[in-house]
């Protein structure tokens, strides 16, 4: 019986290391295709650089091979994990470094959360408790706080006085556009999605319906012709500025428009 479930034993361990081994072989695979896929890219990038812009089809390559190297990126990494996972149950495989790419510093103008670890009491070897700080380790982390509405509630008091017998009041506070219900950031951010990311109205709306605030197409447009009546006077002081030059140089760079009447994708020049 003894010898039977030592046997046993092995075969399990013989399996794990077959496993462990397979894992890593993915992993080498997968990480050589992303490799090889990224090389590509960079290599059709200093092509367009040097040859310039001028046939579409090559923006079209570099857009498949970019989503290319992703999807290979995504898997190089799950397969990685996996075979690190594999390597820890067999004893006999050595676990897979993947070539990582080397990582920038994280911005020193993002706000920093400091988090202590609570600090033991007693001394972890001998349980004494005469222990003193000598340092600390630092591990940075990088987190996003998702984007939260809110509705800011103005209160304007009323007084009435016991001589007179007059009502007075705060006058209103100013808002962008005259009798608007949007706040200056809101429509700043509006109208940013709108030129600076070429989000159009529809897909905003849709966006912040799923953050669960209802915005129709028409609540939109109605704030951002607004805003664009609003910045009128910016507009011509900055055009008559720009007209003023002797020389002026355009941009050809394309933006993914949706064709009139149809699904069809449209490009204008910017």
């Amino acid at each position: 019986m003894s010898d039977a479930a030592s046997e046993l034993e092995m075969l399990r361990a013989e399996l794990a290391a077959t496993r462990a081994e397979l894992a890593r072989s993915n992993a080498v695979v997968s990480a050589s295709e992303a490799l090889i896929a990224g090389l590509k890219f960079e290599i059709a990038m200093l092509k367009r650089e040097k040859y310039g812009r001028s046939a579409e089809r090559t923006a079209r390559l570099l857009d498949q091979l970019e989503l290319q190297l992703e999807e290979l990126e995504t898997a190089a990494a799950e397969d990685a994990i996996r075979a690190e996972q594999a390597a820890e149950k067999a004893t006999k495989v050595r676990a897979f470094d993947r070539r990582k790419p080397v990582r920038k510093a994280f911005p020193e103008h993002l706000p920093r959360e400091r988090v202590v670890v609570e600090a033991p009491a007693a001394c972890a070897c001998c349980g004494s408790g005469r222990i003193k700080k000598m340092g600390e380790d630092i591990t940075e982390t990088l987190e996003v706080v998702p984007r939260q509405w809110k509705v800011i509630q103005t209160v304007r008091e009323k007084f009435t006085c016991r001589d007179c017998e007059k009502i007075s009041q705060p006058p209103a506070p100013f808002h962008p556009v005259p009798r608007g219900w949007a706040r200056p950031s809101l429509l700043a951010m509006i109208v940013f999605e709108k030129f600076g990311q070429h989000q159009p109205l529809t897909r905003q709306a849709e966006r912040y319906a799923r953050e669960g605030v209802e915005l129709s197409l028409s609540t939109l447009a109605d704030q951002f012709g607004a805003v664009t009546e609003l910045l009128e006077p910016l507009y011509t002081l900055i055009q008559a500025h720009v007209m003023a030059a002797e020389r002026l140089h355009g941009d050809d760079t394309t933006v993914p428009l949706l064709a009139r009447g149809g699904t069809k994708t449209a490009r204008l020049c910017t």
